[in-house]
């Protein structure tokens, strides 16, 4: 096939359907990356591009807001404090875990969090009854893991540097357990994804390490924790430490939004802080000192001890507003790490199939595999170009030329030397000659004696586009390839082939849907996550959410009651599902909107010792007497005015605990919910949606003028909390429990409708249908959706995040 047939986007699509976010990306760049105008941006694995958005909403913050020192105690330093412990959780909650499990030290960058941990790690030389530390790393490490061994080895701890080889060919068939007489504290570093290919290695090698069944913990007594460099791999790729429980992981924010640079953190598991010891102590971190003896008391908290001075506490704000335009944008890294990946593959399959017109491949590619999966190969793409005798022409060469036509690349060895001498064949002392030949890292001496000293890297971020690669791809063709351009036609079909493989039925895939569109069949999906925070109002749909004991956290945690204290519903007031709150969980706010009226906000939380006028009182709900807590005056009065009629807001207290009345077969314990009115969640099937759509539609009186519902109407209308794709109409209803993500549900049973299912969420407004066509495909029997609950471990109070994409395990009883 002619290569310029190949590089158009109807080629791109045809292997690759997930493209963009649901929006036309090109309105996004407009939008958000307009001054990258003529510019072909793939160096994101150096640093991503931030969104306009993003920098906007930030300087709108900081000018409307006065953020004070936080380690003083008036008003603008607790505001300081609080949003900066919200993003705290932010971060925690972006990586699937929670302040019990894990830390987070801001530093100045992924390096700084790498030298935070030499320098305190415990190590130990080696004496006549135990063995010395070691310090062990990947060859493929960033020169930033490599250099810890500076401190390492002054305290008398063995580097071992370890090929990636190695660690499983010299593993163990079993986890040697732990390690009772020696304790010895060692420590292994890898980087979940190589800053140099964009390989990644598997995130299973953590607790292989940790259980000491993989090299080299295998072999050496002693306890073992486990740095896993995240800095590249989180840039694109979600990562979930529920499945990897890493006890240190540094990150860069510039390389995850762009901006605010110069901020980093070290994610520490809490298990792991305490084997950190500091011999500098800086303000903030003490609980004590005396400046006239020898006596200092680290901090209790972790961060409080780790972070010297005041830390940058503008640009952590800057971080909220990071996580906010990256959600806003694109609906999660699981979106990202499809998109970047697919046009990262597309890059390679042609580039690799691309030759000269005598039959010569154009390109050297350094990569393990052949980009087969995401879950292998990050949205890096590393290579030397070559003539047509098959001779590498030098990467500054390939840089300037890039540069005339404004692709921005990144050339060199990255900061890598390993990984540059694996892949390129150099020895240690060919380094060595280089250097007396006068090369040095950085600069632009691409060959010494017609040998590479580094290569070309071209890396994709989460606002790139087809046209990026297609600008890349043809800047190759016409700068570098011998006329005529040929095509490999048996290699390309190989890796098609091989994609077709993968991905035709890969259900190993982690599959997002971005507004309702739905990519593939086959596997059960979590489609969608609506919560309803305020019973019988408005949904606010999320992506990623956290799960707590009662459901969704803040699903109906709030009612409106009349001036009686009767609890509205839209049987009684359709307008409420007019009133759209939604829940910000960075400011601890409810917000309050509607249609003509202005938005206020409502704390997530009631303190009833500060707020005296926020009163205890009573009321039921579905039968069951629930102790609430009123919010407020304010709050009372925006809804008397847009409902017509007093009203107030009211909370279910967080001291009271309300049971379900029937228990779950299969739910080890007590179920205690919210303000629902059966149980914890409600699930729906798009399946069972659109075959009650078929029936509306050939029901379909034309008299009535009644209008057609579209799928989204109708789902709307049945208020679920989760929305599933896959399997067929009504499946759902035989179904004992399920596994989402890694949160177990039992079915409490299906759900019995009722008239409200014809109120239009979107205007209030009310039809016969879709009841009229549900009782008469169910026979009468008005069900619709099952009903779930958690399955909690006794005593637990959270079971993580429930994110849209993931995957369902379920069974059938049939």
């Amino acid at each position: 096939m002619d290569f310029q047939k190949l590089c158009t986007f109807n080629t791109f699509k045809r292997w690759w359907s997930h493209y963009g976010y649901g929006e036309n990306l090109q309105d996004v760049i407009e939008k958000e990356f307009k001054r990258t105008k003529g510019i072909t941006y793939l160096d994101h694995a150096a640093t991503t591009l931030y969104p306009e958005s993003l920098v906007r909403d930030y300087f709108q913050d900081i000018s409307m807001n006065v953020y004070g020192n936080p380690h003083s105690h008036h008003p603008s330093s607790r505001l300081t404090h609080d949003t900066v412990e919200r993003v705290r959780y932010r971060i925690l909650q972006h990586f699937n875990t929670t302040p019990e499990e894990y830390s987070v030290i801001f530093t100045s960058g992924c390096t700084a969090a790498l030298k935070l941990v030499a320098e305190s790690f415990p190590w130990s030389p080696q004496s006549e009854n135990e063995p010395g530390s070691l310090f062990c790393y990947f060859t493929d490490s960033h020169t930033s893991v490599v250099g810890m061994r500076g401190l390492t080895s002054a305290q008398g701890a063995v580097a071992l540097p370890v090929s990636p080889q190695e660690v499983e060919n010299r593993a163990k068939d079993e986890a040697q357990g732990e390690d009772v007489i020696c304790q010895t504290a060692h420590l292994f570093c890898y980087p979940a994804q190589s800053n140099f290919s964009g390989r990644k290695y598997p995130l299973s090698h953590v607790r292989g390490i940790q259980t000491k069944r993989l090299y080299p913990a295998c072999d050496h007594q002693g306890h073992w924790f486990v740095l896993l460099d995240a800095a590249s791999h989180v840039s694109c790729s979600p990562l979930n430490l529920q499945e990897c429980p890493a006890d240190f992981i540094p990150v860069s924010f510039y390389k995850m939004f762009g901006f605010p640079t110069g901020l980093g953190a070290l994610i520490v598991r809490n298990n792991a802080a305490g084997i950190l010891k500091k011999t500098y102590f800086g303000g903030g971190t003490a609980a004590a000192y005396l400046s006239g003896e020898d006596y200092y008391v680290p901090a209790a908290n972790i961060s409080d001890r780790f972070e010297d001075g005041t830390v940058s506490f503008l640009d952590i704000i800057a971080v909220n507003h990071g996580f906010e335009a990256l959600d806003r944008i694109t609906g999660g890294m699981h979106n990202i790490q499809q998109h970047t990946f697919g046009l990262a593959r597309y890059t390679y399959m042609l580039l690799s199939s691309v030759c000269h017109g005598n039959g010569r491949p154009v390109a050297q590619i350094y990569a393990e595999g052949q980009f087969e999966s995401l879950s292998t190969q990050g949205a890096i793409l590393n290579f030397n170009l070559k003539d047509s005798h098959g001779q590498i022409i030098g990467y500054s060469q390939v840089d300037r030329m890039a540069s005339l036509y404004n692709i921005h690349v990144r050339t060199g060895c990255f900061c890598n030397t390993g990984a540059c001498q694996s892949f390129l064949g150099i020895s240690n002392e060919q380094i060595k000659r280089n250097l007396q030949a006068g090369h040095v890292c950085g600069d632009s001496l691409d060959l010494v004696e017609g040998q590479p000293t580094g290569s070309v890297r071209v890396s994709f971020g989460y606002m790139s586009t087809f046209e990026d690669c297609q600008k890349f791809l043809n800047f190759v063709s016409e700068c570098f390839v011998e006329k005529p351009v040929t095509v490999d036609q048996v290699r390309l079909e190989k890796l098609k082939a091989a994609t077709a493989a993968s991905y035709g039925v890969d259900e190993d895939i982690p599959i997002r849907i971005t507004n309702g569109e739905i990519s593939r069949g086959g596997a059960y999906t979590l489609t969608n996550i609506y919560i309803y925070p305020i019973k019988s109002c408005g949904a606010f749909e999320v992506q990623d959410w956290p799960v707590g004991p009662l459901g969704l956290r803040y699903d109906r945690s709030w009612m409106v009651v009349n001036g009686n204290g009767v609890c509205l519903s839209q049987k009684r007031e359709r307008r409420l599902c007019l009133i759209r709150p939604e829940v910000h969980l960075p400011s601890n706010k409810l917000l309050l909107q509607a249609s003509g009226m202005d938005t206020i906000l409502v704390p997530l939380e009631n303190n009833t010792q500060t707020h005296t006028n926020y009163r205890v009182c009573q009321s039921k709900v579905c039968g069951d007497r629930v102790e609430t807590v009123d919010c407020g005056d304010e709050a009372a009065s925006w809804l008397s005015d847009f409902l017509g009629q007093p009203c107030r807001l009211i909370r279910q207290s967080p001291d009271f605990t309300r049971d379900m009345k029937k228990k779950p077969i299969g739910a080890a314990t007590t179920t205690s919910l919210s303000l629902v009115n059966e149980a914890q969640y409600l699930m729906i099937n798009r399946a069972s949606v659109e075959l009650i759509q078929k029936l509306m539609s050939s029901r379909q009186d034309d008299s009535e003028g009644d209008q057609l519902l579209d799928t989204q109407n109708v789902i709307s209308r049945f208020r679920a909390n989760l929305v599933i794709a896959g399997g067929e109409p009504f499946e759902e209803d035989n179904w004992p429990h399920l596994i989402i993500g890694n949160t177990r549900f039992v079915v409490a049973g299906q759900c019995g409708r009722c008239q409200m299912i014809g109120v239009d969420q979107e205007t209030g407004g009310r039809t016969k249908e879709p009841l009229m066509s549900l009782s008469a495909y169910r026979n009468g029997k008005v069900t619709f959706g099952v009903y779930l609950t958690n399955q909690l471990p006794e005593g637990s109070t959270e079971t993580g995040i429930l994110s849209a994409g993931s995957l369902i395990q379920t069974q059938s009883l049939k």
